[in-house]
């Protein structure tokens, strides 16, 4: 385990342990946040614990190409009265997922410090927000982290209607020129769409 300080640096990954935590410490400062991502690494802690940088092996991920959308899913996009727009209520977003309940998490990990930190990458064109809207409700939406290598980072989604954070999360794909999506940690919803595994050595090539 590595203890981080105001010095700008990581370990190498392969140091991390069994279930991907790397160090603790450090910062949620822009050059630290894009420096962690660039190395494949990401910070994921609760309100109250110290700041945990992670780096999974395996990767979870999905290639653009290999995106799956159902009969059923394409019906929803074309009939569910559903827009989607980039960028235009990061904070809104951000603020919507640190809110949602998620099955075996007490609390939020998007706490009001990681918000700022966000936005401020927001602001600066390295992270996107995705809303989906109906009835000009803010219904769905997705945010992450854009390394400008053809990599979008996902980072949390959140949904008030059945199926419309699919919704976001597919448009947002068939519209983009990203390589490779990371979705970090397994999910059986993004599963569902075509996400996999991949050895964090290979994921690290991408980077």
């Amino acid at each position: 385990m590595y203890y981080l300080n105001e010095d700008l640096w990581f370990p190498e990954v392969e140091a991390a342990t069994q279930d991907g935590l790397l160090a603790v410490g450090g910062d949620l400062s822009v050059p630290r946040l894009l420096l962690a991502y660039k190395s494949g690494i990401f910070p994921w802690f609760s309100e109250g614990e110290p700041l945990l940088w992670w780096s999974p092996d395996p990767r979870f991920v999905l290639f653009p190409e290999q995106l799956k959308v159902s009969k059923s899913m394409k019906q929803v996009m074309r009939n569910g009265g559903f827009t989607v727009t980039v960028n235009t209520q990061f904070n809104a977003v951000m603020q919507a997922c640190s809110k949602i309940k998620r099955k075996g998490q007490d609390d939020t990990w998007i706490t009001n410090t990681m918000i700022d930190a966000y936005a401020e990458l927001n602001k600066l064109g390295y992270a996107k927000s995705v809303e989906v809207w109906q009835n000009n409700n803010l219904v769905a939406g997705l945010y992450g982290v854009d390394l400008g290598n053809g990599v979008f980072c996902g980072e949390s989604m959140f949904s008030t209607v059945s199926n419309a954070s699919k919704v976001g999360f597919i448009s947002f794909i068939q519209n983009t020129n990203y390589k490779l999506i990371d979705c970090q940690v397994y999910t059986s919803h993004l599963e569902s769409l075509g996400a996999e595994e991949m050895s964090r050595k290979d994921f690290l090539r991408y980077l």
